[in-house]
């Protein structure tokens, strides 16, 4: 614990020397989820390592969707993904702990009650552990057909790295959830002319910003699926998009100078089953107290399933300190951890 560290110390033959430090828990992934879960162990008096495999902290939210406002986070009518990692930077130097950015785990190996996590980097040892990748080594779901690479340098996207890249221009948002559905909404806000494609008649948005869709002046191209993209013949800076009505021979072809790409992503869970972590498809299955079917592994996040999981921010914010709690009780079960936050800072 941090107010009275006990810490001990590993060797090459499992002896302890003074070297290495074993924290209470280790966090894997820097993301929200993550950065929050380690502000609250710090709330809870714990030695807490934070690890991300990025150079900086923040996940999707500041990675992918830097830009893109998102609503549902407690107390903010709405935070762009930057401003969200800002805030929980500025919330994380409150009650700091030891950051490895740029540090990949490899793998996770227990050896009497301490967790040994082989990273890029060094060997981190860890009483408890926090699995908060998120959608883990993630990479955006691609067009399905072939189509000309160099597509991707001006006129295909599949982030926003910025918004001024799309100011005053014709664009064509594909894809049915929140990310195309909201993008289209902030899109028509600086562009000529934004349309949204999607297979279906119904969204799979929240409906708040199916309402904000509908009420804006997007236009709604469904249902319809993407055929062909390819340069304009009569403007190379423009493109040709090919659409096709879902069980119909209708066609027709919509010229644009950018085509958002909002499929989703595919992530490899290929590490987790190395792990020998026990998994439903991709997702890590959990207990109600987040743990999963090793001792003191938690996860928490887009990452886990359970019965009445919702993949959102805010319930990954709740997920953190019922990881923690439960970490806190199998790590100390004499320690009172019925403090609030309140008499924590007090003290």
């Amino acid at each position: 614990m941090c107010d009275n560290i006990s810490i001990d110390y590993i060797t090459e033959n499992g002896d302890y020397d003074m070297n290495t430090k074993i924290y209470d828990i280790s966090i894997i992934g820097g993301g929200p989820a993550g950065m929050f879960a380690a502000y609250f162990g710090r709330l809870r008096n714990l030695d807490v390592a934070l690890i991300e495999s990025l150079p900086k902290l923040g996940g999707q939210p500041e990675t992918l969707y830097s830009q893109k406002h998102i609503y549902d986070i407690a107390a903010l009518p709405k935070v762009s993904g930057s401003e969200l990692t800002q805030q929980l930077l500025d919330q994380l130097q409150i009650l700091n702990c030891d950051q490895y950015l740029g540090t990949s785990v490899s793998s996770i190996n227990r050896k009497d009650d301490v967790w040994e996590l082989s990273t890029n980097k060094e060997t981190i040892y860890s009483k408890a552990i926090i699995i908060a990748i998120g959608n883990g080594a993630f990479k955006p779901r691609k067009l399905t057909f072939d189509y000309d690479k160099t597509l991707e340098e001006n006129n295909l996207d599949y982030f926003v790295n910025s918004l001024e890249d799309f100011r005053g221009k014709d664009v064509l948002v594909a894809g049915g959830g929140d990310s195309a559905v909201d993008w289209s909404i902030d899109l028509d806000k600086i562009t000529n002319h934004t349309s949204l494609i999607h297979r279906r008649n119904k969204y799979r948005a929240m409906e708040s910003s199916v309402n904000k869709l509908n009420q804006s002046s997007v236009e709604q191209l469904n249902p319809y699926i993407i055929k062909n993209v390819d340069f304009n013949q009569a403007d190379n800076s423009k493109i040709d998009v090919t659409l096709k009505m879902i069980k119909s021979d209708d066609v027709k072809t919509v010229t644009a100078d950018k085509l958002l790409v909002n499929y989703g992503f595919v992530s490899d869970s290929k590490i987790l089953r190395d792990w020998n972590l026990e998994l439903n498809g991709p997702f890590i299955k959990v207990s109600q107290e987040m743990e999963t079917n090793l001792p003191n592994v938690f996860a928490i996040g887009d990452v886990v399933t359970y019965p009445g999981k919702l993949q959102l921010i805010a319930t990954a914010f709740a997920e953190g300190p019922i990881a923690i709690t439960k970490a806190l009780r199998n790590l100390y079960p004499d320690k009172d951890y019925f403090e609030h936050s309140t008499s924590i800072f007090e003290k």
